[in-house]
């Protein structure tokens, strides 16, 4: 296994002030950076390949870009239920969220048991995460029934009234990529999309026509066809 301590140089060697510097204007703030691009991350990741004990050394050491690259290195056939609850809990940025939950939670076994758990804590990025999670399932489980997502629709109309920024992207994202599934769910997602449009409730309104401008664009309905 490589060392922590030598992939914490290499993210380092790779980090620049300006990129350091830049976070903040993406709303990223965390108490530790080395200003490394994602390309880098993952360009890095490449070389080092899968290793489940790096990862869990490398979540550990809370520095921000060592967290994004366990979501390359770790292997999703060995994270445990208790590992995402654990991690989840540590989410402090929407970025950490949407990577880890795109780009690892929603290829392991665990992931549909988090979407509900996870949409249902209090904390925002906690929150995210659950529909982070159900964005992801949305694009890259090929197996999962309709009946899955459209269970899922109910967090969504349930959560739709959130106001907090990154709750409310989350939430629109969710209902967007379960749309952009297949045509029977576009159905379900763009009605939705609607009533919500309708809703008294300004963050509900701001939700479905987000969902609904994107689920109606030309390009959207020419991929469904």
């Amino acid at each position: 296994m490589t060392s922590t301590r030598a992939v914490l140089a290499a993210l380092k060697k790779r980090g620049t002030r300006q990129q350091r510097e830049g976070l903040a204007r993406y709303g990223i703030h965390v108490e530790e950076a080395y200003g490394v691009s994602m390309k880098d991350v993952q360009a890095l990741a490449k070389q080092l390949g899968r290793d489940h004990a790096l990862a869990l050394e490398l979540w550990g050491t809370g520095v921000y870009e060592a967290r994004l690259l366990c979501a390359y290195v770790d292997d999703p056939a060995k994270v445990t239920a208790a590992q995402m609850d654990r991690w989840c809990r540590d989410f402090d940025t929407w970025a950490t969220v949407d990577t880890l939950c795109f780009a690892l939670f929603d290829r392991t076994k665990h992931a549909w048991g988090r979407v509900a758990k996870w949409a249902a804590l209090t904390g925002e990025f906690q929150r995210r995460a659950g529909f982070a999670l159900l964005a992801g399932l949305a694009g890259h489980d090929a197996d999962a029934p309709d009946a899955r997502f459209r269970a899922a629709l109910a967090l969504v109309e349930r959560h739709a009234t959130d106001e907090r920024n990154f709750v409310k992207k989350g939430v629109s994202w969710a209902l967007r990529r379960t749309g952009m599934r297949n045509r029977a769910l576009h159905a379900d997602c763009l009605a939705l999309a609607r009533e919500l449009a309708a809703s008294d409730d300004r963050t509900a309104r701001w939700i479905g026509k987000d969902a609904e401008k994107d689920l109606t664009k030309p390009a959207t309905l020419k991929r469904l066809k």
